[in-house]
């Protein structure tokens, strides 16, 4: 081993602040030649920082001393060269000072890394963290804007203010990316361009060199408020995310104060719908069952089925709900059609109510069934399947603006309340819902057609009862 003078002090100069590769190679040099942490100097390019220095060793770095050609071999372990190549990016004067420390250590200590306790460990882990944030901010951050190159070509330029030496690493991701277009990145540190085929550096730029907006921006913006979620917002977790210094470059920014202000109104309007963001309500019954048609939002949407809407006059004093169509109803595409259907109509009639001026409709707008053969077998919804349909339901009823709700069933009824009920404890009383309509609960035809004897009978009165019970109510309301 050679021996280095006790007064001897080395000065590396590195060519480029992000040159983890030079830095290796200086340092495995001076641990051969046993020169201590102490007595090295490591200084980037003119002391700033530039990403794009001139290269070549200095005047200082010629005095580096050369290692025996007996000289040991230096040891690192695995964990330390993937923490130090993300260190050495970082924007601390004294980073590759401590990555020489820790590799001097790793000579007599090959297990020095695991020590989590550590000082010179919790510093380069620090230090790799804060790059590999600032590079996933590189990543999501980055807004690209179209210019009009030469011969009309579309190039599309991004502003970028990274706080650490990672541009030029990053660089590939970009490339890898955004392939097929031209564009460009500028920084304060320096920049990057890709044209297709080739990357190419320059110096750093400033602010105004990147362009300030194009027209896409503004479809940009509409998508991104449209998949804004204010059921998951959590605003000091968002500014962390994303902090303000960023805000000045991503055209969506300027929605997010607002999109915060009415967050709590569309996050009660997504409890409402089963923690679903449907959008904005349909103005017209037309329009919603068409909405309906297209909807997804919950598993029976993806069964072979179609979408049944409610029937009736526009302006009907009574709502009808139901569970959900059966199947008749979805070869048909109208509700009550099928055997409980027809045994709803006659118990209308025998209450006095004409079907024909209810609107009749179901809590649940889709046919939920399993395969039997050629057999489609009925399944009941799900409390969670009829809380996501409950955004039509209401739709529905804020455009019929019924008088008198009467809800067959339990789920229809949890359709309404957004609750589960019982209905023996329910029925024959109204309860009143916010907008001023009175509900009224009993059971579904269904429910009969599956008794006989005498439970059928007394059954069978009680939702008999209950009908009079509401046509009475429409008398008094005069509807």
């Amino acid at each position: 081993m050679q021996n280095v003078s006790l007064g001897a002090h080395y000065v590396v100069n590195l060519p480029e602040p992000d040159d983890f590769a030079f830095w290796r190679e200086r340092a495995r040099g001076l641990i051969q030649c046993d020169v201590p942490p102490d007595r090295v100097s490591w200084v980037e390019p003119g002391g700033t920082g530039d990403l794009f220095a001139s290269e070549g060793p200095s005047r200082g770095e010629r005095r580096l001393p050369v290692p025996p050609e007996d000289a040991r071999e230096v040891r690192a372990s695995k964990r330390f060269l993937q923490l130090a190549r993300k260190a050495a990016l970082h924007s601390d004067p004294a980073r590759f000072g401590l990555l020489y420390r820790m590799l001097w250590r790793l000579q007599s200590n090959p297990r020095a890394m695991e020590d989590k306790a550590d000082a010179d460990v919790r510093r380069i882990e620090e230090l790799d963290k804060a790059v590999r944030r600032d590079a996933h901010k590189m990543h999501a951050f980055v807004r690209f804007r179209v210019v009009e190159a030469e011969g009309g070509a579309e190039h599309y330029v991004a502003w970028f203010e990274p706080d650490h030496h990672i541009v030029r690493a990053e660089a590939g991701f970009f490339m890898r990316r955004f392939a097929n277009m031209n564009w460009s990145i500028l920084t304060p540190r320096g920049c990057i361009h890709w044209d297709g085929e080739t990357m190419r550096e320059s110096g750093p730029a400033r602010r105004g060199d990147a362009p300030g907006g194009d027209p896409v921006e503004e479809l940009w913006r509409s998508y991104y408020a449209s998949i804004f979620n204010p059921a998951r917002l959590k605003v000091g977790a968002m500014l962390s995310e994303m902090p303000r210094k960023y805000w000045k470059n991503l055209p969506e920014a300027a929605l997010i104060p607002d999109l915060i202000a009415g967050a709590q109104a569309r996050e009660a309007q997504m409890v409402e719908t089963g923690g679903k963001d449907m959008g904005d309500k349909p103005e017209t019954l037309d329009a919603v069952g068409e909405a309906i048609a297209r909807c997804r939002a919950c598993p029976i949407g993806e069964l072979e089925n179609r979408a049944v809407m409610g029937e009736g006059p526009r302006t009907a004093p009574l709502m009808i709900v139901g569970e959900q169509p059966g199947d008749q109803e979805d070869v048909k595409g109208r509700p009550f059609v099928g055997p409980a259907g027809q045994l709803l109509d006659e118990y209308l009639e025998r209450a006095g109510i004409d079907r024909g001026e209810a609107y009749v409709t179901n809590a649940v707008k889709h046919f939920k069934y399993v395969p039997r053969g050629k057999r489609r077998l009925h399944q009941s919804p799900a409390a969670k399947e009829i809380d996501t349909c409950r955004w039509w339901l209401e739709a529905e009823r804020d455009l019929v603006k019924p008088r008198v709700i009467l809800a067959l069933g339990a789920s229809a009824a949890r359709g309404l309340l957004g609750r589960t009920v019982s209905i023996s404890k329910v029925r024959g009383e109204p309860m009143p819902l916010e907008g001023g309509a009175e509900l009224w609960v009993t059971a579904h035809p269904s429910y009969l057609l599956r008794l006989d004897g005498d439970a059928r009978e007394k059954q069978a009165a009680l939702f008999a009862a209950d009908l009079a019970a509401v046509k009475e109510r429409l008398a008094e309301l005069g509807a």
